[in-house]
């Protein structure tokens, strides 16, 4: 179910309420205190975007697996924007890029139990008629500036579920092997050689790889060994970003 508010502090806080069940979805026009990736906050025009969390609730998952959540969300993304003719690339861990720029951010909380996960929330930023953004982000885009037209928000999430339903189904009859290859095949400059940065803003360059099952980026260094990262341990330099 679709629950719509004008405003709220953080849809993925409202989320961790209790208050919904697996498959809600909670969509709001103004977040307060919305959030992403590394701490940064989400951007967004109201009534331009969508802004939303959706509830699952994957007991059957264990801690070790937890990624497989990131996988069918970035999968059920790129599906729904190909619907729109939106060819998308998945940015590791969960961004989806058109080219160099960002459509979609997205970040994921989970609440254990023992060791499997009892709750998982999947916030999500897609920028949709939005076509003028703040000189200060680096590299964003939207469906409309994509396609060259405006389009219906509430179908754009109505799509989104069926693909988010049809790949938690995936997940539910095990079907890991194919959910892990599917996103290491939309990885972002796949088997390219790119910059990357450490938190220290070192720069060096290597050959992504793909990434583990439980999450780490694969990247081949010129030495030729493949280095494993985790989140937060390693950042893509964007061709037009300086660190």
């Amino acid at each position: 179910m679709i629950y719509y508010k004008t405003e709220t502090t953080s849809t993925n806080d409202d989320a961790r309420s209790g208050e919904y069940r697996h498959m809600d979805i909670i969509w709001a026009e103004r977040q307060s205190a919305g959030r992403g990736q590394r701490g940064h906050t989400w951007h967004s025009t109201e009534g331009e975007n969508i802004t939303l969390s959706l509830v699952l609730e994957p007991t059957f998952v264990p801690i070790v697996e937890q990624f497989l959540l990131s996988e069918i969300a970035a999968l059920s993304l790129v599906d729904t924007m190909r619907e729109y003719g939106v060819e998308c690339r998945i940015k590791w861990t969960n961004d989806i890029y058109v080219a160099d720029n960002k459509l979609v951010g997205i970040l994921i909380e989970h609440s254990l139990m023992g060791d499997t996960l009892s709750r998982t929330i999947i916030g999500i930023g897609l920028n949709v008629n939005q076509r003028e953004f703040p000189a200060e982000l680096p590299n964003p885009t939207s469906m409309a500036l994509e396609c060259g037209t405006t389009f219906d928000r509430r179908e754009v999430v109505e799509a989104l579920m069926r693909n988010e339903e049809r790949w938690y189904a995936v997940l539910e009859r095990g079907d890991k092997a194919l959910i892990e290859q599917s996103y290491r095949e939309l990885m972002y400059h796949r088997d390219e050689e790119h910059t990357y940065a450490y938190p220290s803003g070192e720069h060096f360059r290597a050959t992504l790889r793909g990434v583990r099952a439980s999450g780490e980026l694969c990247l081949e260094h010129e030495d030729g060994i493949i280095r494993e990262y985790a989140f937060k341990e390693v950042e893509f330099v964007l061709p037009h970003k300086t660190i």
